[in-house]
Protein backbone atom coordinates (compact mmCIF):
# COMPACT_ATOMS: atom_id res chain seq x y z
CA UNK A 1 0.00 0.00 0.00
CA UNK A 2 1.52 3.89 -1.18
CA UNK A 3 1.89 6.21 1.53
CA UNK A 4 2.47 8.94 -1.21
CA UNK A 5 4.02 11.31 1.60
CA UNK A 6 1.96 12.22 3.83
CA UNK A 7 -1.05 10.46 5.92
CA UNK A 8 -1.72 6.64 4.79
CA UNK A 9 -4.81 5.94 2.23
CA UNK A 10 -7.28 4.17 4.34
CA UNK A 11 -6.98 0.62 4.00
CA UNK A 12 -6.49 -0.46 0.24
CA UNK A 13 -10.85 -0.73 -1.00
CA UNK A 14 -11.66 0.66 2.14
CA UNK A 15 -12.69 4.07 0.40
CA UNK A 16 -14.23 2.17 -2.27
CA UNK A 17 -16.85 0.72 -0.06
CA UNK A 18 -17.02 3.45 2.04
CA UNK A 19 -18.24 5.77 -0.78
CA UNK A 20 -21.10 3.67 -1.26
CA UNK A 21 -22.68 4.39 2.15
CA UNK A 22 -20.79 0.90 3.17
CA UNK A 23 -19.62 0.42 6.75
CA UNK A 24 -19.09 -1.85 10.08
CA UNK A 25 -22.20 -3.41 12.01
CA UNK A 26 -25.18 -2.26 8.71
CA UNK A 27 -27.01 -5.08 7.36
CA UNK A 28 -24.97 -7.04 4.32
CA UNK A 29 -21.78 -5.40 5.69
CA UNK A 30 -20.29 -8.74 5.39
CA UNK A 31 -21.51 -9.60 2.06
CA UNK A 32 -18.51 -7.86 0.13
CA UNK A 33 -15.05 -6.44 2.75
CA UNK A 34 -12.03 -5.14 1.77
CA UNK A 35 -10.38 -8.48 1.92
CA UNK A 36 -12.49 -9.96 -0.57
CA UNK A 37 -12.16 -6.97 -3.14
CA UNK A 38 -8.64 -7.86 -3.10
CA UNK A 39 -8.81 -11.21 -2.75
CA UNK A 40 -10.48 -11.18 -5.74
CA UNK A 41 -7.88 -8.93 -7.51
CA UNK A 42 -5.09 -11.58 -6.99
CA UNK A 43 -7.45 -14.20 -8.02
CA UNK A 44 -7.75 -12.81 -11.06
CA UNK A 45 -3.59 -11.66 -11.40
CA UNK A 46 -4.71 -7.99 -11.44
CA UNK A 47 -1.66 -5.99 -9.83
CA UNK A 48 0.00 -3.22 -10.69
CA UNK A 49 1.14 0.43 -8.80
CA UNK A 50 3.05 -1.45 -5.81
CA UNK A 51 6.07 1.58 -5.30
CA UNK A 52 5.69 3.56 -2.37
CA UNK A 53 4.65 6.35 -4.42
CA UNK A 54 2.36 5.21 -6.83
CA UNK A 55 -0.82 6.80 -6.60
CA UNK A 56 -3.13 5.14 -9.17
CA UNK A 57 -2.77 1.67 -7.01
CA UNK A 58 -6.01 -0.81 -8.11
CA UNK A 59 -8.01 1.07 -5.15
CA UNK A 60 -7.63 4.26 -6.24
CA UNK A 61 -8.33 3.18 -10.42
CA UNK A 62 -10.93 1.15 -9.61
CA UNK A 63 -12.69 4.18 -7.20
CA UNK A 64 -12.19 6.54 -9.74
CA UNK A 65 -13.87 4.88 -12.56
CA UNK A 66 -16.65 3.68 -10.40
CA UNK A 67 -16.71 7.57 -9.67
CA UNK A 68 -17.39 8.37 -13.65
CA UNK A 69 -20.34 6.23 -13.68
CA UNK A 70 -22.27 8.26 -10.93
CA UNK A 71 -21.35 11.48 -12.70
CA UNK A 72 -22.49 12.93 -15.65
CA UNK A 73 -21.41 14.63 -19.00
CA UNK A 74 -18.12 16.61 -18.39
CA UNK A 75 -17.82 15.16 -15.13
CA UNK A 76 -17.56 12.00 -16.58
CA UNK A 77 -14.08 12.24 -18.15
CA UNK A 78 -11.15 10.67 -17.43
CA UNK A 79 -9.58 14.39 -16.57
CA UNK A 80 -12.64 15.12 -14.02
CA UNK A 81 -11.81 11.66 -12.60
CA UNK A 82 -8.18 12.41 -11.95
CA UNK A 83 -9.71 15.87 -10.40
CA UNK A 84 -11.35 14.16 -7.92
CA UNK A 85 -8.29 11.88 -7.23
CA UNK A 86 -6.59 15.07 -6.59
CA UNK A 87 -9.15 16.19 -3.77
CA UNK A 88 -9.21 12.84 -2.45
CA UNK A 89 -4.91 13.08 -1.65
CA UNK A 90 -5.38 16.90 -0.35
CA UNK A 91 -8.46 15.78 2.07
CA UNK A 92 -5.51 13.15 3.26
CA UNK A 93 -3.02 15.34 3.52
CA UNK A 94 -1.21 13.96 0.67
CA UNK A 95 0.47 15.73 -1.88
CA UNK A 96 -1.52 16.20 -4.99
CA UNK A 97 -0.25 14.29 -8.20
CA UNK A 98 -0.16 16.02 -11.75
CA UNK A 99 -3.62 17.01 -13.45
CA UNK A 100 -2.95 14.58 -16.24
CA UNK A 101 -5.33 12.14 -17.45
CA UNK A 102 -2.90 9.57 -18.81
CA UNK A 103 -1.49 7.57 -15.83
CA UNK A 104 -5.23 6.98 -15.20
CA UNK A 105 -5.85 5.81 -18.26
CA UNK A 106 -3.03 3.65 -18.67
CA UNK A 107 -3.86 2.21 -15.09
CA UNK A 108 -8.11 2.18 -15.88
CA UNK A 109 -6.47 -0.62 -18.78
CA UNK A 110 -4.63 -2.60 -16.38
CA UNK A 111 -8.08 -3.46 -14.86
CA UNK A 112 -9.60 -6.52 -15.81
CA UNK A 113 -13.68 -6.95 -16.58
CA UNK A 114 -12.88 -10.32 -15.56
CA UNK A 115 -12.47 -9.26 -11.88
CA UNK A 116 -14.96 -6.58 -12.10
CA UNK A 117 -16.93 -9.56 -12.72
CA UNK A 118 -15.93 -11.33 -10.00
CA UNK A 119 -17.10 -8.66 -7.70
CA UNK A 120 -20.50 -7.86 -9.75
CA UNK A 121 -21.67 -11.10 -8.75
CA UNK A 122 -20.27 -11.62 -5.40
CA UNK A 123 -22.45 -8.21 -4.19
CA UNK A 124 -25.76 -10.46 -6.25
CA UNK A 125 -25.24 -13.55 -5.26
CA UNK A 126 -24.20 -12.84 -0.92
CA UNK A 127 -26.98 -10.60 -1.21
CA UNK A 128 -29.19 -12.71 -2.72
CA UNK A 129 -28.22 -15.41 0.09
CA UNK A 130 -28.93 -13.09 3.30
CA UNK A 131 -32.53 -11.56 1.88
CA UNK A 132 -35.59 -12.12 4.71
CA UNK A 133 -37.52 -14.53 3.84
CA UNK A 134 -40.79 -11.94 3.23
CA UNK A 135 -38.82 -10.59 0.17
CA UNK A 136 -38.68 -14.13 -1.77
CA UNK A 137 -41.01 -15.86 -3.59
CA UNK A 138 -42.84 -19.01 -1.91
CA UNK A 139 -39.65 -19.09 -0.20
CA UNK A 140 -37.55 -19.52 -3.32
CA UNK A 141 -35.26 -16.79 -5.42
CA UNK A 142 -36.77 -15.81 -8.67
CA UNK A 143 -34.26 -14.38 -11.51
CA UNK A 144 -35.31 -12.24 -14.22
CA UNK A 145 -34.02 -12.33 -17.81
CA UNK A 146 -33.98 -10.18 -20.44
CA UNK A 147 -31.77 -9.11 -23.61
CA UNK A 148 -30.82 -5.34 -24.52
CA UNK A 149 -27.94 -3.76 -27.22
CA UNK A 150 -26.06 -0.61 -26.04
CA UNK A 151 -23.53 0.91 -28.88
CA UNK A 152 -19.96 1.96 -28.36
CA UNK A 153 -17.72 4.72 -30.02
CA UNK A 154 -17.23 3.90 -34.21
CA UNK A 155 -13.42 2.91 -34.00
CA UNK A 156 -11.59 -0.09 -35.79
CA UNK A 157 -11.26 -1.88 -33.03
CA UNK A 158 -15.06 -1.74 -31.55
CA UNK A 159 -15.81 -2.66 -35.37
CA UNK A 160 -13.83 -5.46 -35.64
CA UNK A 161 -15.25 -7.25 -32.42
CA UNK A 162 -18.81 -5.44 -32.44
CA UNK A 163 -20.15 -4.98 -35.88
CA UNK A 164 -22.16 -2.54 -36.45
CA UNK A 165 -25.89 -3.88 -37.72
CA UNK A 166 -25.71 -4.86 -41.26
CA UNK A 167 -28.82 -2.24 -42.03
CA UNK A 168 -26.13 1.00 -41.47
CA UNK A 169 -24.13 2.00 -44.13
CA UNK A 170 -20.29 1.32 -43.22
CA UNK A 171 -19.20 4.78 -41.91
CA UNK A 172 -21.95 5.94 -40.89
CA UNK A 173 -22.91 3.41 -37.97
CA UNK A 174 -21.89 2.55 -34.37
CA UNK A 175 -20.19 -0.52 -33.21
CA UNK A 176 -23.26 -2.93 -31.24
CA UNK A 177 -22.97 -4.95 -28.39
CA UNK A 178 -25.95 -7.75 -27.52
CA UNK A 179 -26.63 -8.78 -24.02
CA UNK A 180 -28.51 -10.77 -21.55
CA UNK A 181 -29.05 -9.86 -18.27
CA UNK A 182 -29.92 -11.96 -15.03
CA UNK A 183 -31.40 -9.92 -11.88
CA UNK A 184 -33.08 -11.12 -8.76
CA UNK A 185 -36.83 -10.24 -8.41
CA UNK A 186 -35.84 -9.56 -4.97
CA UNK A 187 -33.19 -7.03 -4.89
CA UNK A 188 -33.22 -6.27 -8.67
CA UNK A 189 -29.14 -7.03 -8.01
CA UNK A 190 -27.89 -7.89 -11.07
CA UNK A 191 -26.79 -11.71 -10.73
CA UNK A 192 -25.18 -12.31 -14.35
CA UNK A 193 -24.49 -10.85 -17.55
CA UNK A 194 -23.49 -12.24 -21.14
CA UNK A 195 -22.69 -10.06 -24.32
CA UNK A 196 -21.44 -10.68 -27.41
CA UNK A 197 -21.98 -9.61 -30.92
CA UNK A 198 -25.22 -7.86 -32.30
CA UNK A 199 -25.76 -10.48 -34.77
CA UNK A 200 -24.08 -13.80 -36.40
CA UNK A 201 -24.54 -16.95 -35.10
CA UNK A 202 -24.55 -18.15 -31.42
CA UNK A 203 -25.49 -14.50 -30.75
CA UNK A 204 -28.71 -14.34 -30.08
CA UNK A 205 -30.29 -13.87 -26.66
CA UNK A 206 -30.87 -17.66 -26.09
CA UNK A 207 -26.99 -18.68 -26.83
CA UNK A 208 -26.01 -15.80 -24.15
CA UNK A 209 -28.62 -16.89 -21.90
CA UNK A 210 -27.28 -20.41 -21.76
CA UNK A 211 -24.13 -18.87 -20.91
CA UNK A 212 -25.35 -17.78 -17.33
CA UNK A 213 -26.27 -20.97 -16.88
CA UNK A 214 -23.52 -21.13 -13.79
CA UNK A 215 -25.28 -18.07 -12.48
CA UNK A 216 -28.36 -20.42 -11.34
CA UNK A 217 -28.95 -22.50 -8.60
CA UNK A 218 -30.94 -25.49 -7.90
CA UNK A 219 -34.27 -23.93 -6.82
CA UNK A 220 -34.35 -21.15 -8.77
CA UNK A 221 -37.04 -19.91 -10.99
CA UNK A 222 -36.40 -17.94 -14.21
CA UNK A 223 -39.24 -15.85 -14.92
CA UNK A 224 -38.76 -14.37 -18.38
CA UNK A 225 -40.95 -13.45 -22.08
CA UNK A 226 -42.00 -15.95 -24.58
CA UNK A 227 -38.54 -15.32 -26.89
CA UNK A 228 -36.95 -17.74 -24.66
CA UNK A 229 -40.00 -19.94 -24.20
CA UNK A 230 -38.80 -23.34 -25.88
CA UNK A 231 -38.30 -26.79 -25.43
CA UNK A 232 -34.84 -27.08 -25.31
CA UNK A 233 -34.33 -23.92 -23.27
CA UNK A 234 -36.76 -25.26 -20.25
CA UNK A 235 -35.37 -28.58 -20.66
CA UNK A 236 -32.27 -27.69 -20.17
CA UNK A 237 -32.74 -25.46 -16.96
CA UNK A 238 -35.08 -28.28 -15.50
CA UNK A 239 -31.80 -30.51 -15.87
CA UNK A 240 -30.51 -27.75 -13.24
CA UNK A 241 -33.14 -28.07 -11.10
CA UNK A 242 -34.31 -24.96 -12.06
CA UNK A 243 -38.49 -23.67 -12.81
CA UNK A 244 -39.40 -21.89 -15.66
CA UNK A 245 -42.55 -19.45 -15.58
CA UNK A 246 -42.53 -17.61 -19.45
CA UNK A 247 -45.12 -16.44 -21.89
CA UNK A 248 -46.04 -18.77 -24.62
CA UNK A 249 -43.78 -18.62 -28.02
CA UNK A 250 -45.76 -16.89 -30.64
CA UNK A 251 -44.73 -19.66 -32.47
CA UNK A 252 -46.38 -22.26 -30.52
CA UNK A 253 -50.37 -22.76 -29.96
CA UNK A 254 -51.89 -23.07 -26.61
CA UNK A 255 -53.08 -26.82 -27.06
CA UNK A 256 -55.96 -27.29 -24.56
CA UNK A 257 -57.83 -30.94 -25.57
CA UNK A 258 -54.65 -32.97 -25.22
CA UNK A 259 -54.07 -31.70 -21.96
CA UNK A 260 -55.22 -32.71 -18.19
CA UNK A 261 -57.30 -29.72 -17.00
CA UNK A 262 -56.70 -28.68 -13.37
CA UNK A 263 -58.48 -25.46 -13.58
CA UNK A 264 -59.90 -22.88 -15.54
CA UNK A 265 -58.02 -21.65 -17.58
CA UNK A 266 -54.95 -23.88 -16.58
CA UNK A 267 -54.16 -27.39 -17.86
CA UNK A 268 -51.02 -29.55 -17.87
CA UNK A 269 -49.77 -30.61 -21.08
CA UNK A 270 -46.83 -32.37 -22.40
CA UNK A 271 -44.40 -31.16 -24.98
CA UNK A 272 -42.46 -33.39 -27.60
CA UNK A 273 -38.81 -33.44 -28.06
CA UNK A 274 -38.56 -31.32 -31.73
CA UNK A 275 -36.03 -31.61 -34.43
CA UNK A 276 -32.10 -31.40 -33.07
CA UNK A 277 -31.44 -27.72 -33.86
CA UNK A 278 -28.31 -26.73 -35.84
CA UNK A 279 -26.56 -25.15 -32.73
CA UNK A 280 -27.04 -28.33 -30.41
CA UNK A 281 -24.38 -31.38 -31.65
CA UNK A 282 -25.76 -34.77 -31.17
CA UNK A 283 -24.99 -35.64 -27.65
CA UNK A 284 -26.35 -32.70 -25.89
CA UNK A 285 -29.64 -33.76 -28.49
CA UNK A 286 -30.14 -37.28 -26.92
CA UNK A 287 -29.48 -36.36 -23.15
CA UNK A 288 -32.59 -34.08 -23.49
CA UNK A 289 -35.38 -36.22 -22.72
CA UNK A 290 -38.52 -37.08 -25.31
CA UNK A 291 -41.15 -35.16 -23.49
CA UNK A 292 -41.30 -32.83 -20.94
CA UNK A 293 -44.93 -31.77 -18.62
CA UNK A 294 -45.05 -28.34 -18.23
CA UNK A 295 -48.63 -26.35 -16.77
CA UNK A 296 -49.93 -23.74 -19.27
CA UNK A 297 -52.68 -20.99 -17.90
CA UNK A 298 -54.60 -18.48 -19.31
CA UNK A 299 -54.36 -14.95 -17.73
CA UNK A 300 -56.97 -12.51 -18.48
CA UNK A 301 -55.51 -8.60 -18.92
CA UNK A 302 -58.68 -6.86 -17.91
CA UNK A 303 -56.67 -3.38 -17.26
CA UNK A 304 -57.75 -0.39 -20.32
CA UNK A 305 -54.95 0.49 -22.47
CA UNK A 306 -53.06 -2.73 -22.99
CA UNK A 307 -52.38 -4.04 -26.16
CA UNK A 308 -53.19 -7.49 -25.22
CA UNK A 309 -56.53 -8.71 -23.22
CA UNK A 310 -55.11 -12.54 -22.23
CA UNK A 311 -51.97 -14.04 -22.44
CA UNK A 312 -50.91 -17.89 -22.18
CA UNK A 313 -48.26 -18.61 -19.11
CA UNK A 314 -46.23 -21.78 -19.49
CA UNK A 315 -44.29 -22.86 -15.84
CA UNK A 316 -42.58 -25.52 -14.62
CA UNK A 317 -44.42 -25.43 -11.55
CA UNK A 318 -46.93 -28.24 -12.02
CA UNK A 319 -48.37 -28.28 -8.46
CA UNK A 320 -51.61 -26.68 -8.57
CA UNK A 321 -52.39 -26.76 -5.15
CA UNK A 322 -48.63 -25.20 -4.16
CA UNK A 323 -48.66 -22.77 -6.86
CA UNK A 324 -52.22 -21.27 -7.30
CA UNK A 325 -53.29 -19.62 -11.06
CA UNK A 326 -53.43 -16.10 -9.08
CA UNK A 327 -50.17 -16.47 -7.93
CA UNK A 328 -48.58 -17.75 -10.89
CA UNK A 329 -50.57 -14.84 -13.27
CA UNK A 330 -49.48 -12.22 -10.38
CA UNK A 331 -45.74 -13.74 -10.43
CA UNK A 332 -45.88 -13.24 -14.61
CA UNK A 333 -47.25 -9.75 -14.10
CA UNK A 334 -44.13 -8.83 -12.26
CA UNK A 335 -41.61 -9.28 -15.64
CA UNK A 336 -42.22 -6.12 -16.59
CA UNK A 337 -39.39 -4.90 -13.59
CA UNK A 338 -36.73 -6.20 -15.69
CA UNK A 339 -37.49 -4.15 -18.22
CA UNK A 340 -37.41 -1.47 -15.78
CA UNK A 341 -34.24 -2.25 -14.30
CA UNK A 342 -32.49 -2.59 -17.60
CA UNK A 343 -33.61 0.90 -18.50
CA UNK A 344 -32.19 2.19 -14.95
CA UNK A 345 -28.83 0.68 -16.00
CA UNK A 346 -28.72 2.73 -19.44
CA UNK A 347 -30.64 5.61 -18.69
CA UNK A 348 -29.76 6.25 -15.60
CA UNK A 349 -26.42 5.25 -15.57
CA UNK A 350 -25.73 6.67 -18.82
CA UNK A 351 -24.47 2.27 -20.48
CA UNK A 352 -26.89 3.66 -23.42
CA UNK A 353 -23.90 4.89 -25.28
CA UNK A 354 -20.48 3.77 -24.16
CA UNK A 355 -17.41 5.85 -24.20
CA UNK A 356 -14.10 3.46 -24.64
CA UNK A 357 -12.64 2.84 -27.49
CA UNK A 358 -11.13 -0.65 -27.84
CA UNK A 359 -12.85 -3.67 -26.80
CA UNK A 360 -10.92 -4.55 -23.41
CA UNK A 361 -12.33 -0.71 -21.95
CA UNK A 362 -15.86 -1.53 -23.25
CA UNK A 363 -15.77 -4.71 -20.95
CA UNK A 364 -14.05 -2.82 -18.19
CA UNK A 365 -16.38 0.14 -18.87
CA UNK A 366 -20.05 -2.39 -19.18
CA UNK A 367 -19.12 -4.24 -15.51
CA UNK A 368 -17.79 -1.08 -14.00
CA UNK A 369 -21.19 0.23 -14.72
CA UNK A 370 -22.62 -2.51 -13.39
CA UNK A 371 -20.89 -2.97 -9.89
CA UNK A 372 -22.01 0.91 -9.62
CA UNK A 373 -25.27 -0.09 -10.17
CA UNK A 374 -25.26 -3.26 -7.45
CA UNK A 375 -23.42 -1.30 -4.86
CA UNK A 376 -26.01 1.07 -4.91
CA UNK A 377 -28.96 -1.45 -5.34
CA UNK A 378 -27.15 -2.95 -1.85
CA UNK A 379 -26.97 0.63 -0.17
CA UNK A 380 -30.83 0.39 -0.85
CA UNK A 381 -31.19 -3.07 0.89
CA UNK A 382 -29.32 -1.85 4.16
CA UNK A 383 -31.78 1.11 4.00
CA UNK A 384 -35.05 -1.01 3.29
CA UNK A 385 -34.22 -3.44 6.14
CA UNK A 386 -34.08 -0.99 8.16
CA UNK A 387 -37.29 0.49 7.45
CA UNK A 388 -38.86 -2.62 7.18
CA UNK A 389 -39.66 -1.92 3.22
CA UNK A 390 -39.14 -3.92 0.44
CA UNK A 391 -36.24 -2.51 -2.08
CA UNK A 392 -38.45 -1.85 -4.49
CA UNK A 393 -39.99 0.62 -2.92
CA UNK A 394 -37.13 3.09 -2.44
CA UNK A 395 -35.63 5.13 -5.31
CA UNK A 396 -32.77 4.20 -7.65
CA UNK A 397 -32.24 7.44 -8.67
CA UNK A 398 -32.17 8.74 -5.57
CA UNK A 399 -29.97 6.79 -3.61
CA UNK A 400 -27.25 7.59 -6.62
CA UNK A 401 -27.75 11.15 -5.92
CA UNK A 402 -27.05 10.63 -2.35
CA UNK A 403 -24.05 8.93 -2.71
CA UNK A 404 -23.05 11.07 -5.82
CA UNK A 405 -23.12 13.98 -3.47
CA UNK A 406 -20.94 12.56 -0.44
CA UNK A 407 -18.82 10.56 -2.78
CA UNK A 408 -16.05 13.19 -1.65
CA UNK A 409 -16.15 13.45 1.60
CA UNK A 410 -16.99 9.91 3.15
CA UNK A 411 -13.40 8.19 2.36
CA UNK A 412 -12.06 10.88 5.03
CA UNK A 413 -14.59 11.91 7.20
CA UNK A 414 -14.18 11.08 10.90
CA UNK A 415 -17.84 10.86 11.24
CA UNK A 416 -18.66 8.22 8.74
CA UNK A 417 -21.10 6.19 10.95
CA UNK A 418 -23.25 9.10 11.47
CA UNK A 419 -23.41 10.35 8.17
CA UNK A 420 -23.88 7.24 6.22
CA UNK A 421 -26.96 6.20 9.23
CA UNK A 422 -28.53 9.52 8.24
CA UNK A 423 -28.35 8.84 4.20
CA UNK A 424 -29.67 5.40 4.59
CA UNK A 425 -32.42 7.08 6.63
CA UNK A 426 -33.19 9.69 4.11
CA UNK A 427 -33.13 6.94 1.26
CA UNK A 428 -36.47 6.04 2.90
CA UNK A 429 -37.95 9.27 2.91
CA UNK A 430 -39.23 8.70 -0.95
CA UNK A 431 -40.92 5.74 -1.63
CA UNK A 432 -41.91 4.71 -5.24
CA UNK A 433 -45.45 4.70 -6.35
CA UNK A 434 -47.30 1.46 -6.66
CA UNK A 435 -48.23 1.59 -10.41
CA UNK A 436 -48.10 -1.96 -11.47
CA UNK A 437 -50.76 -1.18 -14.27
CA UNK A 438 -48.93 2.30 -15.10
CA UNK A 439 -50.04 3.13 -18.81
CA UNK A 440 -48.05 5.69 -21.28
CA UNK A 441 -47.70 6.40 -24.72
CA UNK A 442 -44.86 5.67 -26.15
CA UNK A 443 -44.41 9.44 -27.16
CA UNK A 444 -42.04 12.27 -26.13
CA UNK A 445 -43.69 15.97 -25.91
CA UNK A 446 -39.82 18.01 -26.74
CA UNK A 447 -39.04 17.83 -29.95
CA UNK A 448 -35.60 17.06 -31.05
CA UNK A 449 -33.83 19.70 -32.84
CA UNK A 450 -33.90 19.52 -36.50
CA UNK A 451 -30.12 18.53 -37.22
CA UNK A 452 -29.41 16.74 -40.80
CA UNK A 453 -28.24 13.15 -40.13
CA UNK A 454 -24.91 12.62 -41.36
CA UNK A 455 -25.69 10.13 -44.70
CA UNK A 456 -21.56 9.73 -45.66
CA UNK A 457 -18.50 9.41 -43.77
CA UNK A 458 -17.46 12.17 -41.62
CA UNK A 459 -14.18 12.63 -43.72
CA UNK A 460 -16.40 12.71 -46.66
CA UNK A 461 -18.66 15.35 -45.53
CA UNK A 462 -15.87 17.58 -44.55
CA UNK A 463 -13.86 17.14 -47.22
CA UNK A 464 -16.84 18.24 -49.49
CA UNK A 465 -17.09 21.50 -46.80
CA UNK A 466 -13.49 22.37 -47.89
CA UNK A 467 -14.10 22.03 -51.29
CA UNK A 468 -16.87 24.03 -51.58
CA UNK A 469 -14.94 26.74 -49.34
CA UNK A 470 -11.86 26.80 -51.64
CA UNK A 471 -14.10 27.45 -54.52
Amino acid sequence: MSSYHGRPLTRRFRLVLSSFMQGPGLAFANILSEEQIEQAFDQEGVSFAEGENDVFTPAVTLWAFLSQILYKDEQRSCLAAVTRVIVLLVGLGRAACALNNGPYCRARARLSPSVIKRLVTNVAHGSEREIPDPWLWHGRHVKLVDGTTVSMPDTSANQEQFPQPSSQEPGLGFPMVRMVVLISLATAMVCGMAMGRYAGKQTGETALLRKLFDQLDSGDIVLTDRYYCSYFMIAMLMQLGVDVVARLHQSRQADYPKGQRLGKGDYRVQWQRPDKPEWMDQATYESMPQTITLRQLEVKVHQDGFRVKSLIVVTTLIDAKEYTHEEIAELYHQRWLVELDIRTIKATLDMDVLRCKTPHMVGNEVWTCLLAYNLIRRSMLQAAVQSDLSPRQLSFTRAMQTIAASWMSLPNNDQLAMIIEVQLHGLTQQLIGNRPNRVEPRAVKRRPKPQKLLTQPRAEARAQLLAGAAE
